[in-house]
């Protein structure tokens, strides 16, 4: 109520203010019961650590845009599963506008019923180049620094990130989370051939404890390292799409760590992981490559897949498009697992198409901890 100014009054107008004020002050109570009572308060949005949507809007939404509630909400809830997956024909081609009425979604052969559905080809994307800085790399690398950053100006968009690690006997960040594509690029051409001379004095901590810079000293190339660096010490802290691509012959020479450890580590980042596979056949003299191995099973357990570029300039500009073409034309599938218990156990999840023709490229599962977000 404003406040009311006034110049002094006589007596007389003195009492006849006190009586207005007795009515008020008696008709309060009543007024009080026959008020309507007030809605409770609406809680406060979520915490994100991902930049916000330019087409949020202050108006209350509909009840069909409640029950599409958008990821952001989801994705701060432990309880939901969510899958980002593509859906390809038998050529290979990406199929879109597809509903969840196409699909069949198992947790541990049991199943489920997806309670979210959407194609998120707009959501916010988080992106790690991992770039290959060995010794084998030494005819390649030019052309990887070029045209990973012409990959980078043309799929960020304004609410999205990316950093970039190069890995060699070290593991170093050049670039954290930006989303400029100027301190990208040149975080890339930072990157320089290193097959020795280790300059630190440790690394993240991984399951046997502090990952060193080089496995004793070892000279070579610290690629699963890397991968759970990447994973551990930056996915793990974002949520939404992440994706890891990795420029690499995936050869690994100076790991403590295994396989298996990056890929759980992505795995509980929630990070696909794609692996260009650029080999200069040449530098091993025909002889002693197996990279694509063990990059095969740390694409396949993530959702993504590798690429074979060879050292060809041309495959890699194609290889980069048809990442960014799938990561454009993502499906989220969201679910809430009908095993409650939170036991850090692995979660194998499957998403079938009823339609026989298709094929789904999706992470194979999760791990159900206390403290995940999906």
């Amino acid at each position: 109520m404003p406040k009311v100014h006034s110049k002094p009054c006589p007596a007389t107008g003195l009492f006849s203010l006190i009586i207005f004020a007795l009515v008020i002050a008696l008709s309060l109570p009543a007024a009080a019961q026959n008020a309507p009572i007030p809605p409770p308060p609406t809680p406060p949005a979520a915490p994100s650590t991902g930049p916000t949507s330019n087409n949020d809007s202050a108006s209350t939404p509909s009840n069909t845009q409640a029950q599409d509630q958008s990821v952001e909400t989801l994705k701060v809830n432990v309880e939901v599963v969510q899958l980002f997956f593509n859906v390809k024909d038998k050529h290979g081609a990406l199929i879109p506008s597809l509903t969840k009425d196409n699909f069949d979604l198992f947790e541990d052969g049991k199943p489920q019923t997806i309670k979210y559905f959407k194609a998120e080809s707009d959501l916010p994307l988080t992106i790690g180049m991992l770039i290959d800085s060995s010794g084998s790399q030494m005819r390649v690398l030019d052309m990887e620094k070029e045209v990973g950053g012409s990959f980078l100006e043309s799929t960020l968009r304004p609410k999205d990130e990316a950093f970039v690690i190069s890995f060699d006997v070290d593991i170093t960040l050049l670039q954290d989370f930006t989303n400029s594509v100027s301190r990208l690029r040149h975080a890339l051409n930072v990157a320089k051939i290193n097959t020795g001379g280790v300059g630190c004095s440790g690394g993240p901590i991984g399951p046997q404890g502090p990952i060193p810079c080089s496995a004793s000293g070892q000279r070579g190339t610290a690629l699963y390292d890397a991968v759970y660096l990447a994973s551990h010490d930056e996915f793990s802290h974002e949520v939404g799409r992440k994706a890891m691509i990795l420029l690499t012959d995936g050869e690994d020479e100076g790991s403590r760590l295994k396989i298996k450890d990056a890929i759980e580590a992505a795995q509980k980042a929630d990070a696909i992981c794609y692996v260009l596979l650029i080999a200069d056949r040449g530098f091993y003299g025909g002889f002693g490559y197996s990279g694509d191995t063990e990059m095969k099973k740390l694409t396949q357990e993530t959702g993504g897949r590798v690429i074979e570029v060879g050292n060809k300039i041309e495959k890699l500009r194609q290889a980069f498009d048809q990442i960014s073409q799938e990561l454009r034309s993502q499906y989220n599938a969201g679910y809430v697992s009908t095993n409650t218990a939170r036991d850090g156990s692995f979660r194998k999840v499957e998403i079938r198409p009823k339609q026989g023709d298709y094929k789904v490229q999706a992470r194979s599962g999760y791990y159900a901890s206390a403290g995940h977000e999906d």
